[in-house]
């Protein structure tokens, strides 16, 4: 089993480290997570702690996106470093080219484990497309999406690089980092009452659009559920 480091996720200068300054967010789901992390931890901490089941006495350490550091998002071996792994031990560089997932909020519990989050204000945003450009990159995508599909039990003819592209890349990562037994689970935090971009006011409305995406990708949500959580919250009680 691989070794993490409890560090804060000091991210330094290396060329292989990549940092986005998001800035404040004036609207959707960017907004809306950087007020929970920055405002409302509790809130967001207890629904996360609820949806994965851990003890109420677990406590969350965000590492982004922080005001202190201009909102910054992590991708790439900055976001490894950020929640206090060492890049050298996971194969991110031969397993997915520079320029990967931008993650919305990365933590870590007192516990150790680490959590990783994509935010979606209105169902729209569920959808994407691969759109790297070179063949190698392409290639390299290709195959971890391939080993990503096994790892999840789909065995479907659907395309994960397309519809979905964004929702599957995360899984892949999320398998990326379970294969070398780190502890990590993936939260998805769905607003709601986002009339400004068009969101669901319903919990219902987004467990549909969830459904559907799970059939299409050809994951069964049984096999999901340990590691994955869907947290739903409205910005009304943010």
């Amino acid at each position: 089993m691989m070794a993490f480091n409890n560090a804060s996720g000091h991210i330094g200068n290396s060329a292989s480290n990549m940092q986005l300054s998001a800035l404040c967010a004036s609207k959707g789901s960017q907004k809306w997570i950087q007020k929970l992390v920055n405002e409302n931890q509790d809130m967001l901490d207890t629904e996360i702690k609820r949806a994965l089941h851990l003890p109420d006495a677990e406590r969350v350490e965000w590492r982004s996106p922080l005001e202190r550091e201009g909102y910054a998002e992590y991708r790439d071996a900055a976001f490894l470093e950020k929640l206090g792994i060492d890049p050298g031990e996971v194969r991110l560089e031969r397993y997915w080219p520079k320029g990967g997932p931008r993650w919305d909020a990365l933590g870590r519990t007192s516990s150790g484990k680490l959590l990783l989050v994509e935010a979606k204000s209105h169902i729209p945003e569920l959808i994407s497309t691969l759109k790297a450009e070179s063949d190698k990159s392409k290639s390299l995508i290709s195959s971890s999406l391939k080993e990503a599909k096994a790892y999840w039990g789909s065995n479907g003819d659907f395309d994960w690089s397309k519809t979905f592209y964004q929702y599957a890349n995360r899984l892949a990562h999320l398998y990326l980092l379970r294969d070398v037994n780190a502890p990590a689970y993936l939260v998805f935090v769905y607003f709601l009452n986002d009339l400004e971009m068009g969101g669901p006011s319903t919990v219902d409305e987004w467990k549909g659009a969830i459904k559907l995406l799970h059939k299409c990708l050809g994951v069964r949500e049984r096999r999901l559920e340990k590691c994955v959580a869907d947290v739903f919250i409205d910005i009304n009680k943010i």
